[in-house]
């Protein structure tokens, strides 16, 4: 990895922000002042980051992405094409309700799919893949498959972004070969396989 840190000259990164090595931030960004990034992140066109914004490692953000304060993603997360995050349950332009932000969690490895909404205060399990379009209105579970609106979940995915068999019991991934235990209600890898 080239640790130069790159920004686009349209690109406005406040003084104060923490960018780690290797971290890419592309034409008309803004990063506010109190943002922490970890290395090897890349922010496309018209990416947001707000001041109350923690970003893990190799976190890959695209095009039209706003990541307003109470967000945290951890490393590894996939934030698709013009996907939303909210930090108020009740906006109203004449309430301010700034003291009132839910936190949201997005935990290492997960996906969140194109023009997909993630309403603030939930958790984003590990590995978690959501679907173009859905909209998360609670948490979602480590490996899950979510799709719809409201999401909810079809399936289980592998760490390595293929579909697992929807079968109670152990089975393998059919591209990676990583194996997974998966119950009625979760899915983690196999003894065996754990790291």
């Amino acid at each position: 990895m080239n640790d130069a840190i790159q920004i686009h000259p349209t690109a406005v990164v406040d003084d104060g922000a923490q960018l780690g090595a290797g971290t890419r931030v592309w034409h008309f960004a803004h990063v506010c002042a109190g943002a922490k990034v970890g290395r090897g992140c890349s922010f496309g066109q018209n990416v947001f980051v707000g001041n109350d914004v923690i970003v893990g490692d190799n976190v890959k953000v695209q095009n039209n992405v706003s990541i307003y304060d109470a967000v945290t993603l951890e490393n590894d997360v996939f934030c698709g094409p013009s996907m939303v995050f909210t930090n108020v349950n009740n906006p109203r332009s004449h309430v301010n309700r700034k003291n009132e932000y839910r936190r949201t969690v997005v935990r290492r490895g997960a996906t969140l799919g194109a023009n997909s909404t993630v309403v603030c205060g939930h958790e984003i399990g590990e590995f978690a893949f959501i679907g173009a379009g859905a909209v998360v209105t609670r948490d979602v579970l480590p490996y899950a498959l979510m799709v719809g609106t409201p999401a909810r979940r079809i399936g289980w995915m592998c760490a390595c972004g293929e579909r697992l068999p929807n079968d109670i019991g152990e089975h393998a991934c059919p591209a990676c070969g990583a194996r997974y235990e998966i119950g009625g209600n979760h899915c983690s890898p196999a003894a065996k396989d754990r790291a």
